[in-house]
């Protein structure tokens, strides 16, 4: 994925709106006025910062070296993602969707009520296997 197909995607959620409150090195991507991805215009390579489950940051960071704790953001709830840094695109669309979708759901309810299907937000799973002796 390239940055002009990180943006493209990033639009195709409902209700999603960009801007360069920023400045004009930085793509911000809010749901109803709320941030859940910011894309670095200047950054060589290629870095996005996303919102993500503490729990799951910890998993993709262990993943992908693409992956660390948020450049100038709380490191516990957001990941910068290297977009072009060899991370399959279709786990960077889950991403991507993780991010959106654990903003829209701390989003008042009467704000979640006007977005067409919000999904849940995806938890990391956790198996637990019983052993038979």
């Amino acid at each position: 994925m390239d940055t002009v197909e990180f943006r493209e995607y990033c639009l195709t959620k409902p209700k999603v709106t960009e801007g360069t409150p920023f400045g004009e090195t930085v793509l911000v991507f809010k749901v109803t006025g709320k941030m859940f991805a910011l894309m670095s215009l200047d950054e060589v390579p290629a870095t996005a910062n996303l919102k993500c489950d503490p729990d799951l940051a910890l998993d993709l960071r262990d993943r992908y070296e693409q992956v660390r704790p948020g450049y100038h953001m709380n490191k516990k709830h957001w990941n910068t993602v290297e977009i072009e840094g060899g991370i399959p695109e279709a786990e960077l669309r889950k991403m991507i969707d993780h991010s959106y979708d654990l903003v829209v759901q701390s989003l008042p309810r009467a704000s979640r009520s006007t977005i067409p299907r919000v999904a849940a937000p995806r938890r990391p799973v956790v198996v637990k296997r019983r052993v038979r002796c």
